[in-house]
């Protein structure tokens, strides 16, 4: 206790660390404050039956990420998602599109131009689902107070402009705060619902028929278990032997073994791009046979059946193969073993026992497909977990947090932040936050 006191005196000692948490939480809080702003003309007496919605499913899923602005009709109900998937639309033409490709290579020129695409990009996006949201609120009998058109378009005025907002509060956090903004603003969403969810199992598990203190202390403990395993999860690491010929660091020159480094290749490299891109893919049928004449033949039915269980069979079968499929897909986006080959040669290293080049390409790239399957298949594994703490009579909103993309983004950007502030303090020559003054993290954009 006395260590961690310390430590906190040592983070306010800083002033520019301390100006940047304050600045942080200030931001933080109004983007909370905004997701409880009702949008303008909606009755809130009468949204119930879209709170009882987003209860579960996929609609579960994106009001957790909104923090609940989405069952609230929030200004902010579609949060910072059209950003998200604004980013990910760029990153998946960056493979096909030369000229996205020049812009990812020029550098800090390079990411201002697409930093900007994509701003423009998320608006076209916004703009795209604000009528699939306001449509949605009058499937769910949201009463308005003004007239039909008029909160139509005012509604898609006020949605657009709130992921504008939250996106500027996202790359305000960045530029000027501590930690990643985007994924701060997501991880906030998350954690909101945490309260409640922890206080309802626990009431629910203390009622005559609900197991008692023992199982909620079970419970909590298995928590713990499954967060230290996505903790490791989100730090492992295949580091790779590399050796330089010569190199020249702080005025000396060192040759040899002297000069030896490695390349950390992460076990997972995808992060939780995997479990998004399943989730998207498993609603795609369900949506389409729910809309089509098809949904109500018995081969339909059951479909919509059988993907809409999240706790049955054969959604988590699919989602886990899913999962373990874009795995391989996201990582081959993500890591470009050619260009990791070419800036070795270029720079005059090598692999111990491997050519420069080509076979040190195919090497790297072996070694990934290696550590990925692992990876991967762990990754299914935690994503399916919510289902079986729900068999297993865990509230479903507490569920979420045993697995899954909230668990894995709680754990990447708290990792994350927790790295820049121990930066900071071992710069300052002040002890870091581990014993040994060390912390792995990982980097954590957008997704």
């Amino acid at each position: 206790m006395k260590r961690f006191i310390d430590t906190i005196k040592n983070i306010w000692a800083i002033e520019e660390l301390r100006e940047k948490i304050l600045l942080t939480l200030g931001l933080l809080l109004i983007y909370r404050l905004g997701s409880n702003v009702v949008l303008p003309g909606v009755n809130t007496e009468t949204l119930s039956s879209l709170q009882s919605q987003a209860d579960g499913g996929l609609i579960g899923i994106l009001n957790a990420f909104t923090g609940g602005a989405f069952a609230n009709a929030s200004i902010l109900a579609l949060g910072i998602m059209p950003y998200i998937s604004a980013s990910i639309v760029i990153q998946l033409l960056g493979m096909a599109v030369p000229t996205i490709q020049k812009m990812q290579k020029e550098g800090e020129s390079g990411r201002r131009k697409l930093n900007q695409i994509t701003r423009i990009l998320t608006i076209g996006i916004t703009m795209a689902q604000a009528p699939g949201y306001v449509a949605n609120l009058m499937a769910q009998g949201v009463e308005t107070t003004v007239s039909g058109q008029t909160f139509w378009l005012l509604s898609i005025v006020v949605l657009t402009a709130g992921t504008i907002f939250a996106m500027w509060l996202g790359e305000r956090i960045t530029d000027k705060g501590i930690g990643n903004g985007i994924s701060l603003l997501i991880m906030v969403g998350i954690i909101a619902s945490l309260p409640q969810a922890f206080l309802q199992e626990l009431v629910s598990k203390l009622e005559r028929s609900g197991g008692g203190l023992v199982l909620f202390v079970v419970e909590i403990a298995a928590l713990i278990i499954v967060i230290l395993l996505a903790v490791a999860l989100v730090q492992a690491v295949r580091r790779v032997p590399v050796q330089y010929a010569k190199r020249t660091t702080g005025g000396r020159t060192f040759t040899g073994n002297m000069a030896r480094q490695y390349i950390p290749l992460k076990v997972n490299a995808s992060g939780v791009m995997p479990i998004i891109f399943a989730q998207a893919i498993m609603f795609i049928p369900v949506t389409i046979l729910s809309y089509t004449a098809a949904g109500e033949d018995a081969s339909g039915g059951w479909l919509i059946t059988a993907f809409s269980d999240i706790q049955g069979f054969w959604y988590n079968f699919v989602f886990a193969v899913l999962i373990i499929l874009f795995t391989y897909f996201y990582t081959a986006i993500q890591v470009n073993t050619n260009q990791m080959a070419e800036d070795l040669k270029r720079n005059g290293g090598f692999i111990p026992g491997i050519k420069p080049g080509k076979a040190t390409a195919e090497f790297l790239d072996t070694v990934l497909s290696r550590i990925t399957l692992p990876g991967s298949i762990f990754l299914a594994i935690l994503a399916i977990l919510p289902a079986f703490a729900m068999i297993a009579g865990v509230n479903t909103q507490f569920a979420y947090f045993y697995g899954g993309t909230s668990l894995l983004i709680m754990v990447g950007v708290v990792l994350d932040t927790l790295q820049q502030i121990e930066s900071y303090l071992l710069n300052r020559h002040y002890d870091g936050l581990m014993k040994n003054g060390k912390l792995k993290g990982r980097a954590v954009s957008a997704f």
